[in-house]
């Protein structure tokens, strides 16, 4: 498409329909914008539809439109309100993003008046005011007509509106007889924060930044309303006038003051552009702090003699441009550093900012990843920001892309509070207490509450009663959501699910007199309960969600264990080796973020076997976790996440109490004629005549137990081509090998 082409590389047809393009999106932008007072896109967006339009029209100049938007300056005046022609046209202005576009800006004024590059040239430099432009009219002192800017030619006349507000004086003296001031309407971040909870309280609309709120507060049809929203206003231009007001811009806005206009205290005189960068940094600075919004900086030559000369281009003024703000960037204080709690049990930390406008959005929140990225790493142990990590009390650049939560991308150092501590990311979850862990190659720490952590309860609930769960019919995702957190009916815990009717004789009648619900569907429920108190041993580990144990691993443990209690006591009895096996992991992680290339797997070696050495784990626990660990399909990623829900008191109790009102149905038993009935088998190496997952459901389907590692409690090794180290510790241990022929042989499938 001609919208992705570079300029330079356009054909003479695509310009012509790249501009044709560009006019309406323009045209939309600004209708949105200066009329409705709901924007679409951000001030950067639209800054760069116009450079485009504008090259393109650089490039080919016998193309320009007659609706060209370089032609145009804000929006037809709205319906609703009378229309008043400015006697002197509201311009906007030209835009400069880079410290080059404002050289160039000096050097063309230069150019234009005869100026050498050594002659003096001052400029007034003042914030950008993010708000909506509106002229004043006094005709002997009083205050006769106010309009908004409109297209620049016809505005709307909201009066009635302007006298409302304490800002604009409706009396002054010692004024020309004929005065226009202009200047911005805006609204405090204070005032908007406190508009929108007035607004939320009384189910009203909210708006989505500052300069939206002020747009449609002073562009009321019933001035009552604008009377009630907080505006405030700042003097920074004029438009006709019948005598000077003063021979400088410096003077003039003094001059504005003395009426009894506010005027912004960070205009200052500049004598060269190297000031006028400086002051732009300043203003850059202090952005985050102003408590209202701004999004650049304005020059403007000083002496109003060389404005006259200098005169206007279409729509700009020569003598005046706007130093725009990057985009979508913001400098702002990062006042605290807090966790959320996700569905799944995620620790999210967010910043929470003192509040500043990106994009066109306030923003008092941000993303900050995991804890490594506060720590200045990656999750590979790589140097972000230059290894800065970010404190409590920071001065951080915030950035916005699209609709993306904003993060943050630098701080500044050299603004760090004496004092400010390193942030200490919680190793407890901050909604239950439990552990929270990070598991080995994961940049997210995760509570490990699971059922009990309020955070993950209802999605918890959600699984526990999903079709390959409990599968009760009548209480799927959104009756969980209506019984969580009841004041009459509470579910909140599984076992909750099983007293729903025993609770309460009253519950029965309670439930049928709810919307949605009668005698027939309440009783429905009821029975539909009842006939899952009786579930497979597999459903039952599968329901309580715990991280890792999907259906298969669920069944996998079912079929090796069988019996509720039989596994719950090889977990506790595995549960120090477990404990040691993540501080390895940790030592592990530690030793390969910090030891060099050279050292670095003996370095990870070493500091595994210290762990483990230093924690003097039980012989029977290590038995237990190598057991556990070695079932087929388990590993130690779900075994340390099922040590670590077993272990939990609250969450342990949440179990308990839940069987107590179950049957807990085994697996079918195994056949007592098969060869292999109750024995533990292991496949290694590359089987031939079948895969893997035949030989395990064969091997399970006539009772064996089927595990991934060769231990003293294996009875039989079946080991096909390739076969290794388990071969080795199989023989070493003296247990029976065959080949695939020879377990085939064996199970009668030969």
């Amino acid at each position: 498409m001609s919208e992705s082409i570079p300029v330079s590389e356009l054909t003479e047809d695509a310009a012509q329909a790249e501009l044709a393009r560009l006019a309406v999106e323009i045209a939309k932008a600004n209708q949105l914008y200066h009329a409705e007072d709901a924007p679409e896109i951000s001030d950067a967006e639209y800054d760069a539809l116009k450079r485009r339009n504008a090259e393109i029209e650089g490039q080919f100049p016998h193309l320009k439109r007659n609706d060209s938007p370089s032609e145009q300056v804000g929006a037809r005046a709205a319906d609703g309100f009378s229309k008043v022609t400015h006697a002197v046209r509201m311009m906007s202005l030209g835009n400069a993003f880079d410290d080059e576009d404002v050289a160039d800006f000096d050097r063309s004024i230069r150019k234009y008046l005869g100026l050498t590059d050594d002659a003096a040239l001052a400029f007034t430099a003042e914030p950008k005011i993010d708000g909506l432009s509106l002229s004043l009219r006094y005709e002997q002192g009083k205050l006769v007509q106010a309009a908004t800017r409109g297209d620049g030619e016809v505005g709307e006349n909201v009066t009635a509106n302007a006298l409302t507000m304490s800002d604009i004086p409706q009396q002054i003296k010692d004024a020309p007889d004929v005065l226009e001031v202009r200047g911005e309407v805006y609204m405090s971040h204070a005032d908007f924060d406190a508009l929108n909870a007035r607004q939320t309280e009384t189910g009203g609309k909210t708006f989505a930044n500052p300069r939206n709120a002020a747009a449609g507060s002073l562009r009321q049809l019933d001035s009552s309303i604008t009377r009630a929203r907080p505006l405030r206003f700042f003097a920074y231009a004029w438009g006709e006038i019948s005598a000077p007001l003063a021979d400088t811009q410096m003077e003039a806005i003094q001059r504005l003051k003395s009426f009894g206009f506010q005027i912004n205290d960070l205009t200052r005189l500049c004598e060269n552009t190297q000031q006028m960068l400086e002051h732009y940094r300043d203003i850059e600075a202090q952005r985050a702090t102003l408590g209202y919004d701004i999004d650049g900086v304005v020059y403007k030559v000083n002496d109003l003699a060389l404005q006259a000369r200098l005169g206007f281009r279409s729509t700009t003024p020569r003598w005046a441009i706007a130093h725009k703000f990057p985009a979508e960037l913001a400098w702002t204080r990062l006042e605290a550093i807090d966790i959320q709690v996700g569905r799944t049990g995620a620790l999210s930390p967010v910043a929470r900012l003192h509040p500043v406008t990106v994009g066109g959005v306030v923003v008092s929140n941000a993303t900050l990843h995991n804890e490594d990225y506060i720590k200045g790493r990656d999750a590979k142990g790589g140097l972000i920001r230059d290894g800065k990590d970010i404190r409590v009390g920071d001065w951080v650049q915030v950035y916005r892309a699209g609709d993306v939560i904003p993060k943050l991308s630098d701080v500044d150092l050299s603004k760090r509070p004496e004092g400010a501590e390193p942030y200490d990311f919680p190793t407890k979850c901050p909604q239950c207490g439990s552990e929270a862990i990070r598991e080995d190659g994961d940049a997210v720490r995760r509570c490990t509450g699971g059922l009990i952590c309020p955070a993950q309860a209802v999605e918890k609930l959600k699984h526990f009663v999903s079709r390959k769960a409990f599968d009760i019919e009548g209480l799927g995702a959104k009756q969980i959501e209506m019984f969580y957190d009841d004041p009459v009916l509470p579910i909140n815990a599984p076992a909750d699910i099983f007293t729903l009717q025993t609770r309460d004789a009253a519950n029965l009648a309670r439930l049928k007199n709810r919307d949605g619900w009668g005698e027939t569907s309440a009783s429905n429920l009821f029975s539909a309960i009842d006939e899952k108190r009786a579930i497979p041993f597999a459903r039952l580990l599968f329901a309580l969600g715990i991280r890792h144990v999907g259906e298969v691993g669920a069944r996998d443990l079912a079929l090796y264990y069988r019996d509720w209690d039989v596994m719950a006591q090889a977990i506790d009895t595995a549960r120090p080796a477990a404990v040691a096996h993540r501080k390895a992991d940790e030592a592990e992680e530690a030793e390969r973020l910090a030891a060099t290339e050279e050292n670095r797997r003996a370095r990870i070696k070493e500091a595994r076997e210290a762990a483990m050495v230093a924690l003097d784990v039980p012989a029977e626990a290590t038995a237990a976790w190598s057991d556990l660990t070695g079932i087929d399909g388990i590993g130690a990623t779900l075994g340390l996440s099922l040590s670590d829900a077993f272990a939990n008191a609250d969450e342990r109790a949440a179990f308990d109490m839940l069987r107590s009102h179950l049957q807990v149905i085994a697996p079918d038993a195994p056949s007592e004629d098969s060869p292999v009935a109750g024995k533990t088998v292991v496949f290694t190496g590359t089987l031939e005549k079948m895969t893997r997952a035949e030989a395990k459901a064969r091997a399970e389907a006539l009772g064996a137990k089927v595990s991934g590692s060769v231990s003293q409690k294996t009875d039989l090794l079946v080991a096909g081509p390739g076969a290794g180290s388990k071969a080795k510790k199989a023989a070493d241990l003296g247990i029976e090998t065959l080949d695939e022929d020879g377990w085939l042989q064996l199970i009668g499938d030969a």
